[in-house]
Parts: structure tokens; sequence; C-alpha cells
């Protein structure tokens, strides 16, 4: 159904295409454009994102020296998502196009192809070191941005593409990056001194999306309500017996849902267990950011938010 849709929606995108230019089409089916199209003097670099991170981290590089549309909203899952014309029209017509990769956003690979954008299409994974799935699978996992070291290396290339495609600021966009890396080092410092107080470090969550966190912090990870990455994985009842019993036999104290999803199974499951399911305002933000004025509506308030809610519920 997605593919029609694109199929459609990308006849938009070609007219657009039509009256700026010829698209590097080369680029686009290898999704990593070599072109670099360099931003008119006085100009912003205009950029396109996929993830609320991404986002984020981009507005902290190019600060008024970029203009960011961002396919995805907060609290939207970046895992399923139906592009519009109006992303491709910006994916089109950008300088730098932003994505996450690791197989994060599956769909945007055909709104790629289907918007063949003429500038530099970067992948901010580049240079992390990934980690395979906690459930087994042996898929690398794409939530990168839960290791604050990794959101560096994303910082990083952001930078870089921003520097490739508007020269003449090269210097600005390094500035900003170096600040903006101290300040990931002290969330990291931060983090490692609260959940570092924790006797009990045992964490079930909604879906498997917090491995780099677990991982980087020292949290024992048991299980997920969501066995897998993919957020539209079915549970079955033996998954939700196992699970239960997991949670008994290894003494965890909560269950944390996340804001961008429904929290019944997770309620349902905490019951049968008998312990507490964390939800409401003080949900983890895993896959997606929260909205503007919230806990996690920058990357640095979200992991804040997120280590306060275990720290809180795991004493």
């Amino acid at each position: 159904m997605r593919r029609a849709f694109i199929l459609l929606i990308s006849v938009v995108t070609l007219a657009v295409g039509a009256s700026c230019g010829s698209p590097n089409t080369s680029s686009a089916a290898k999704n990593q454009s070599t072109t670099v199209h360099t931003v008119a003097p006085g100009g912003t670099v205009r950029v396109v994102t996929t993830t609320t991170q991404i986002t984020d981290l981009a507005t902290n590089v190019g600060g008024h020296k970029a203009t960011i549309y961002a396919v995805l909203k907060p609290n939207v899952d970046p895992h399923d998502y139906e592009p519009t014309p109006a992303d491709l029209d910006a994916i089109a017509k950008a300088d730098v196009v932003i994505q996450n990769g690791v197989g994060l956003e599956k769909w945007f690979q055909d709104t790629l192809k289907s918007a063949n954008p003429k500038g530099l299409v970067v992948d901010v994974s580049k240079g992390v070191s990934l980690r395979k799935a906690l459930d087994g699978s042996g898929e690398d996992d794409p939530h990168i941005w839960h290791n604050p070291q990794n959101a560096k290396m994303m910082v990083k290339n952001i930078g870089a593409a921003f520097a490739t495609a508007d020269p003449a600021n090269k210097s600005t966009y390094d500035k900003t990056v170096s600040d903006y890396s101290a300040q990931l080092d002290q969330l990291d410092s931060e983090i490692k001194g609260q959940l570092g107080t924790l006797t009990n470090k045992k964490i079930v969550t909604n879906h498997d999306a917090l491995g780099y966190y677990v991982e980087h912090y020292g949290l024992i990870y048991v299980g997920s309500i969501i066995p897998s990455f993919d957020t539209q994985t079915e549970l079955s009842q033996k998954d939700i017996n196992d699970l239960v019993a997991k949670i008994k036999s290894e003494g965890v104290k909560a269950v944390f849902s996340e804001s961008s999803l429904p929290p019944k199974t997770s309620e349902a499951i905490s019951k049968e267990a008998g312990v507490k399911v964390v939800e409401g305002e003080d949900a983890l933000y895993a896959d997606s950011m929260g909205t503007p004025g919230g806990d996690g509506d920058t990357y640095l308030k979200m992991e804040r938010h997120n280590t306060k809610a275990f720290v809180d519920n795991l004493r």
C-alpha cells in the first residue's frame, strides 16, 4: 500500500523537479549523493531531517544558518510512516537530506527514489559502533542516539554535511559541533552518576529501543512488551505469559511504557505481574522526542527525563 502511495505522490515531485532542473538520478539510487549543491551567498542551508532526534541535533549545529524541514513530528513512530507530497517536495529541493540509517526508516528508501534529491544525502550512523538487538534476532540496532557518545558522532556527521553544502560557514559549524559535543559529554557524565546509585537496574520497556542506553550505562534488560524493533509486531499469548513470568522471577520493579506507543498492553502485563507501570507524563521517550514545551522536546531533555524515570522507579 505504501509503495502505491509513493508512486502516486512521486508524480507531484517529478513536476517539481522539472521546474528546478535535472535531478541527479544516480545519487538517489545509491542513497548517498555525491553532488555538492552549495548554498548561495547569504542564504541558509535547506535541510530535511527524518527523525525528531536528528531534527534537534541539526538545529543545534545549524542554528540560524539552516532552514530545517522535519519529516517526522513529535510522538510519531519512525518505523512506520506514510510520506506526503510536501515531504517529497522538500526532499527534492534540499541542500542536505539527513537520515538515521541502520534500517530505522525503511519507508524512506522508496521516498528518496521518488523525490530524487539534488543535494547531499547523509546517513548519520556512519562511524557509530553498531550493536545487535537484545532480542537475539541478529539485526543491527538502529536506535543509536540513546548513547550520548553516538549522538556526538551524529553531530559530527551533520556538521561535516553542512560545511560541504555551505563551505563559507565551515568555521561556524565546527564551533557549534564542538560546543554541543561538550554538552553531550556533560549529559553522559550526569547520567552515569545518577544511574550508578541504583542497586536494582532491571528494566522492561515497550519495545527493544533502549539497547545502546542499557549497554552504555550498565542497566539489565529483562525484556520488552513487543519483542522486536518493529513496533507493528503482534504479541502472542505465549510472549505475554513468558514476559510476565520473567518479570516475577527477576524481581523487576516496574514496566516502562513509551510516549509514542499506546500503554494498554504495558498496563495489562504490569497488572498481571503485580508491578508498577510507568506511563503518562513519566513514560519514556524512545523512538520519538516529545511535543514542544514538554520534558522531551530536546535531545538533552529527553535523555534526562528517561534517566529520572529510571532512577525514581528503580530505587
